[in-house]
């Protein structure tokens, strides 16, 4: 499948009804911090994209929206299939994005480099969406926060032996402050700035 082709596919077929099926799946991601949400809509995104990852793009994302995409992203077909199915304009620089794409493997090291909001208008920040190679079996961390009863645990595989660092940095920023989306596969779950991490014992 050539480059063009690929960016034509792989969409919603039903885009106003799937589109709502994820909002709500999102939302509700959201809401409870931590809970695994699996996407039911198929989307066939580029790679390296994960379903998941597309499916949030092709609901979140319009043409009022700049979006961030990290190199290996960049350079695939991601960028003609994100500008043919939602119109949304790709940004050079971390910090005019809305909404920040990250594949597999890249690492993250620094949260303050996209859009944080303002004291006044805080939702005016990145969301970033990162895929990891799995949502469970990784280091234990432990959530507390609004949308949680007590403690609610994660383990996900990949992220950076800083990210419990840079999360405090960003979660003391309140009400500034990323909101970050962990992607793999179908499957996702949120972490809301409003979230305390921790590490628990292995």
């Amino acid at each position: 499948m050539s480059l063009k082709t690929e960016a034509l596919t792989g969409g919603f077929a039903e885009p106003v009804f799937h589109a709502q099926s994820v909002f709500k799946t999102m939302m509700d991601g959201m809401a409870r911090p931590g809970t695994i949400q699996t996407i039911a809509p198929e989307v066939a995104p580029p790679a390296p994209l994960g379903v998941a990852a597309g499916a949030i793009a092709l609901t979140l994302c319009d043409h009022d929206t700049p979006v961030w995409l990290s190199s290996g992203l960049a350079k695939s077909a991601m960028l003609d299939w994100l500008g043919f199915h939602t119109g949304a304009p790709v940004v050079p620089q971390r910090a005019e994005a809305s909404f920040a794409f990250i594949e597999h493997g890249v690492t993250l090291s620094s949260f303050g480099l996209f859009a944080l909001g303002t004291q006044e208008y805080p939702d005016r920040s990145t969301t970033l969406i990162v895929e990891l190679a799995g949502l469970e079996g990784g280091r234990r961390l432990a959530l507390t926060g609004p949308g949680i009863q007590s403690v609610n645990e994660i383990a996900p595989v990949g992220l950076p032996e800083a990210f419990l660092r840079l999360w405090t940095e960003n979660h003391a920023l309140f009400p500034r402050g990323i909101d970050l989306v962990l992607t793999a596969g179908s499957r996702f779950l949120c972490l809301p700035r409003t979230t305390k991490i921790i590490a628990t014992e292995m």
